[in-house]
């Protein structure tokens, strides 16, 4: 069985269960106050409850009502009500991530226009036409040394996010630092 965890998630992925166990003993569940949570954007919101479990309040969010979540970064606040009474308990950030069976581009920015960089290369690379008219309209490419240029530029952006995610992932060497010099 799966350890539950008792802080909201930082971030889920839409058809995954979301779950945790929150402790809050000024707010006992087992003496009828009930958790409640939104998360809106600036396209969704999203309500959902917890139930009792003892003292504590279990949140268990099942898979299929999760993958009806839109991918995105939400703002959640969290609330306990009883006879009324309603006091604001929580509040953060969480993003919810496609499911790999969505049919999302996961790819950064960056990344997209790297690879869109690329294929324009490649596919130049078997042409000698720079620039070309016909019927009084014409169209210009960019020179190569420029599109080299915005390779080398978007190449060291996605070299950048991929060391940033391998230092948030624990991987790599902490111990060693990377110095440039220039412009």
């Amino acid at each position: 069985m799966p350890i539950i965890a008792q802080t909201e998630p930082a971030s889920l992925i839409a058809g995954d269960t979301a779950k945790w166990l929150k402790v809050l003993p000024e707010y006992p569940a087992s003496a009828g106050w009930v958790l409640s949570y939104e998360l809106v954007n600036a396209a969704a919101r999203i309500p959902f409850a917890g139930t009792a479990a003892g003292d504590d309040h279990l949140v268990n969010v099942p898979a299929a009502t999760t993958t009806t979540w839109a991918p995105g970064a939400y703002t959640w606040r969290s609330r306990v009500a009883l006879s009324g009474e309603v006091f604001t308990v929580g509040g953060g950030q969480m993003v919810v991530q496609p499911a790999f069976a969505a049919a999302t581009d996961a790819r950064s920015q960056a990344r997209r226009t790297l690879d869109a960089i690329d294929a324009v290369i490649e596919g130049r690379a078997s042409s000698a036409v720079a620039e070309y008219s016909i019927a009084g309209r014409s169209l210009k490419n960019i020179p190569i040394p420029e599109l080299l240029a915005l390779r080398d530029r978007y190449a060291r952006m996605v070299r950048d996010e991929d060391a940033a995610a391998a230092a948030a992932a624990g991987l790599g060497n902490p111990g060693r630092i990377y110095v440039r010099f220039g412009p």
